[in-house]
């Protein structure tokens, strides 16, 4: 049995920017914090709560939302569902207030000064993004856990096994890009139709559709707002978003009225090699400023590497004319296998590899996607991930200001492009003649982070972070 079983649901999941690792991954563990304290009926005996932020939540986390995560998830908010307008008026309430609803039925006390403590100088050995949530009672006893957000929304405790799901026993064990060719090789199956006999383990068939089909629904609706919104970021580094002014200068004038009717207009611009770039360029960057803005996104696998696959399914939808579910769902189970044995080889978390963990573990995932949409073998599938990684191999994660936005946005344009040139080549390529496998990529990109600067991994103490001056309160 594989050591660690991940579905497409723990590859895409629904939830609020800026961050999986920083801003997701904390909320989720804070609302794991609440149900512990709910199954141990401690919630009505709790007097005093606070927060302690280690290293990566530390250094960046005001930047990447891990403050307001952590207080929205003690509230017993939701990310998949909280209405991501009240995202910080409800946070400014609580400060004002110094009053906090745990699980939104415990009210206590609550003081952001001196009950949330950034500890810059202090990191925990088992995962550079460590928060410890403790509950003071009123017997004067007190329950403290530790969780660590590890990357595109995953959160472990240091006694956890680290499984996803693990009880089931799959019918095809996936570890490595060699065991996923033998199964395909040896039943005929393409990739995505591995994927698909797999979550039938985990649940109907069509509940695994109609699950892809909200994660696609989520996507859709994030693009499209992106490529409507002006305006300029949050954080203070005043950061103007762009896909808006990029999608009406595509557009020239040409009419729409919903998504369906938009995706005819940009068809209606052309295959002009220039306009398609500009097309894939503003998809990445609408997913990414509404990332950085708070609102609702699809890790893939990250939230930083949100507009990566985005971009690309709509390449795919809007220049190829496959507007077509069953592509859809090919095309995202392609991606979570091939982000599922980057997960279980090496990591996604940039705190750990800097953002070669993120920006080029999505690249991977959508050259491959696509790849296998446009009718490649399953070698090809693989040799068009592992170009994609290869040239994202060291890439250092130095967010300025330890904000999502810079140089992260644009990134996710880089990331997207690469992916359908990987993609291009792959299909153009005999496998045979690869001199690089997957499994040998994924590996070297584990090497490359463990021999990565500390500073390079998502701490904003290095790379490009140091190089502009700021003076940013809000960060």
């Amino acid at each position: 049995m594989a050591k660690e079983q991940i579905s497409i649901f723990d590859m895409f999941k629904i939830g609020i920017g800026p961050s999986s690792s920083h801003t997701l991954g904390p909320w989720r563990a804070a609302q794991r914090f609440v149900e512990t304290l709910e199954k141990r009926d401690l919630l009505n005996h709790i007097k005093e709560v606070k927060i302690l932020l280690y290293g990566s939540l530390a250094k960046t986390g005001v930047g990447h939302g891990t403050d307001i995560a952590v207080l929205l998830g003690l509230s017993g908010d939701d990310p998949v569902t909280f209405d991501v307008s009240d995202v910080v008026p409800k946070v400014e309430r609580i400060k004002a207030n110094k009053k906090m609803s745990i699980g939104g039925k415990k009210d206590i006390d609550f003081s952001y000064q001196d009950d949330l403590l950034f500890l810059y100088d202090q990191s925990l050995p088992f995962h550079p993004n460590a928060v410890t949530f403790q509950a003071f009672l009123d017997n004067e006893t007190a329950v403290s856990e530790t969780y660590y957000s590890i990357g595109g929304g995953f959160v472990v405790q240091e006694n956890d096994t680290e499984s996803v799901l693990s009880e089931i026993d799959l019918p095809f064990p996936i570890d490595t890009a060699q065991e996923l060719m033998v199964s395909c090789m040896r039943t005929g199956l393409k990739i995505s139709e591995l994927v698909l006999e797999n979550e039938c383990s985990w649940r109907p068939e069509q509940e695994t559709k109609e699950g892809v089909q909200k994660i696609f629904q989520t996507i859709k609706e994030c693009i499209y707002k992106g490529c409507h919104t002006e305006g300029v970021l949050p954080g203070g580094l005043h950061v103007e978003r762009r896909a808006s002014k990029l999608n009406k200068r595509m557009l020239k004038g040409r009419s729409y009225s919903d998504f369906d009717s938009w995706v005819e207009a940009i068809r209606a611009g052309g295959k002009d090699f220039g306009y398609i770039l500009d097309c894939v360029s503003c998809f990445a960057l609408a997913v990414n400023e509404e990332n950085a803005s708070f609102g609702r996104v699809v890790t893939a696998p990250t939230n930083g590497a949100a507009g990566v696959i985005p971009a690309v399914l709509q390449y795919y939808i809007v220049f190829h004319d496959c507007y077509k579910e069953d592509k859809i769902i090919q095309f995202i189970a392609t991606a979570s296998e091939i982000g599922s044995i980057f997960k279980k080889g090496a990591t996604i978390s940039a705190a750990m590899g800097g953002c070669q963990a993120e920006i080029g573990v999505s690249s991977a995932m959508a050259a491959g996607a696509l790849t296998e949409c446009l009718g490649g073998s399953q070698r090809q599938v693989l040799m068009a991930a592992e170009i994609a990684m290869e040239h994202h191999l060291g890439l250092t994660c130095d967010p300025i200001g330890g904000l999502v936005q810079i140089p992260c946005i644009e990134r996710n344009t880089m990331g997207a492009i690469k992916a359908i040139t990987a993609a291009q080549l792959a299909l153009q390529s005999n496998p045979d003649k690869a001199k690089v496998s997957l499994d040998a990529v994924v590996s070297t990109m584990w090497d490359t982070a463990q021999d990565m600067n500390i500073k390079y991994k998502e701490t904003a103490d290095g790379g490009l972070a140091i190089k502009v001056p700021l003076s940013l309160p809000e960060c």
